[in-house]
């Protein structure tokens, strides 16, 4: 709807009884309604599902069409980086946010800072999903403010042009609201724990719910030792549950994405139930570490399951745990995704411990040979050493070519005594194209990384830290923070106006007409910052 048709629809909206109500004004309650387009998160919801399912039918039809995010740990956080985004790029097309369980336990636990087990609050992951899209209808409502602050400008002075070309860009304004990948961990409990949680989470905007086949009270950090997965029916029991909350709720077209843990994961808590040789059940059995026994060898307490008239011993720890074989990692990844996709997930995730296009393309090609447009979201992961990783794959590859090494120890590879060698160009040349080539080469749709704010915030604060607090006193702040903020043009230089003071005053004009005490008067502080 134009803002014209808008201002209309307000018009009769506060004439109910045929005679507006007296100081209420259709343009004013048209403004707000345009800056408060989306009522509740389910409309969010329903909205940004479908942008990220036309983005899935984009990437099917040309993989260089892949998807962004980056995690964000708090609403302030995800407006920011939106509206960077428009800024710098002109629109948010492709361009999602990433909720990280692992930020949420770090940062936003009442216990204090805990490690990503799953044992932070269950209910404040929708509460930042509720924070996050707070933050960006918050955003739409001061630009499209100060629109039309312009709009009002060009209008008293007669500009024709101006006030048409300012009516076409709010017509056609683009919202900061976009998609947000939301991590339910393990799902924090049985399959009815999980629907419960998964409709908090759709309820508070959520298009996309990420869920990992990990056992719930036992998980760990994909990047860490120790994790132990569940069979399918186990897990697929919870893709059930999300796919049916989403359902409830109206929201259709929810997307779920599956991870799999398998690759790092040695171990499982139980074995699965087999209602005949070679189901899903009896493929999953089929990776324990097992041995063959007899009646006369049995030990007390033994746990034996029958494979083709045999008598096994799956290999059991102190713990209960039972071990998977060695090297089944990239098969059991494979049989997963399968599995997910085929009963109610729309993407993977596959945890892997390295950054390799090789490793990723050959498991999601084994993956397409069952269901062809399969694709994945991946972790551009901080618990990588890119720089490392990446120099050793093109050490490795010149090695491969025949080409004379001897210059680099490849243990080494990581010190500054090889910036600005071939071989590190090469590699940051790689880390460049890493998501271009992946999104060609290894099926991924979307490409996220899950902790980059919580590393830019230690970063920043570090580096001002070291300014304030030594020799450089204010002017730590002032040249690396408030000059830099007004040389690119960083909107919260004007923190006063991000934080919601113009949108007052209008209100307060809308309220009470000329009486409004309004903030942003001549002797305003921030009028500094206009030139």
């Amino acid at each position: 709807m134009t803002y014209s048709q808008t201002i209309n629809e307000a018009a009769k909206a506060i004439a109910p009884y045929g005679q507006p109500w007296d100081g209420i004004d259709a343009a004013s309650v048209a403004r707000m309604r345009l800056q408060n387009r989306f009522q509740t998160g389910l409309d969010i919801a329903k909205y940004t599902a479908k942008i990220m399912r036309a983005d899935m039918a984009a990437y099917d039809a040309d993989p260089a069409k892949y998807t962004q995010s980056l995690g964000c740990w708090h609403g302030f956080i995800g407006q920011q980086k939106m509206i960077s985004i428009k800024k710098h790029f002109g629109t948010t097309k492709g361009r999602y946010l990433y909720l990280s369980g692992w930020m949420v336990a770090a940062l936003r636990s009442e216990f204090g800072p805990l490690p990503d087990q799953s044992m932070h609050e269950k209910t404040s992951v929708p509460a930042l999903i509720e924070e996050l899209y707070t933050f960006l209808r918050q955003a739409d409502a001061r630009e499209l403010g100060m629109l039309f602050r312009e709009l009002d400008a060009a209008k008293a002075a007669g500009d024709a042009v101006n006030t048409h070309r300012l009516l076409h860009k709010i017509d056609e304004y683009q919202t900061h609201v976009v998609p947000i990948i939301a991590d339910i961990d393990a799902g924090f409990g049985n399959a009815e724990a999980t629907y419960l949680l998964a409709k908090k989470f759709i309820e508070a905007g959520a298009c996309c719910i990420q869920i990992e086949n990990q056992v719930s009270d036992e998980k760990q950090c994909g990047h860490q030792d120790g994790k132990v997965t569940v069979p399918h029916e186990d897990f697929l029991a919870k893709i059930r549950a999300v796919r049916y909350a989403f359902m409830e709720l109206g929201v259709d077209d929810g997307v779920i994405v599956a991870r799999t843990d398998s690759l790092g994961a040695g171990l499982t808590k139980q074995i699965a139930f087999v209602k005949e040789p070679g189901d899903l059940a009896d493929q999953y059995n089929a990776f324990l570490d097992c041995e063959e026994v007899d009646a006369t060898t049995l030990g007390h307490g033994d746990v034996l399951i029958s494979r083709d008239g045999k008598l096994l011993r799956p290999k059991r720890l102190p713990s209960n745990l039972f071990q998977f074989r060695p090297g089944t990692g990239e098969d059991r990844c494979v049989l997963d995704c399968i599995a997910s996709l085929q009963n109610g997930a729309d993407l993977l995730w596959i945890e892997t411990e390295k950054p390799h296009i090789g490793q990723i393309g050959g498991m999601v090609n084994r993956i397409r040979e069952v269901i062809p447009n399969a694709k994945l979201v991946y972790n551009n992961s901080p618990s990588f050493n890119w720089t490392l990783n990446f120099r050793q794959q093109v050490f490795d590859a010149w090695t491969a070519e025949g080409r004379d090494m001897s210059a680099f120890d490849r243990a080494r590879l990581m010190s500054v005594d090889y910036d600005g060698t071939d071989l590190a160009d090469e590699a940051d040349e790689r880390i460049r194209t890493f998501q271009r080539d992946a999104a060609r080469e290894a099926g991924i749709f979307h490409h996220l990384i899950t902790l980059p704010t919580y590393h830019t915030a230690a970063l920043s604060t570090d580096n001002l830290a070291k300014e304030y607090f030594g020799d450089a006193g204010m002017l730590g702040y002032v040249k690396n923070v408030q000059r830099a903020e007004i040389r690119q043009g960083i909107a919260c230089v004007k923190h006063q106006n991000m934080a919601g003071s113009d949108l007052g005053d209008d209100h307060k004009e809308y309220f009470a007409g000329e009486a409004a005490l309004k903030a942003g008067g001549a002797h305003n502080t921030m009028n500094q910052f206009a030139a």
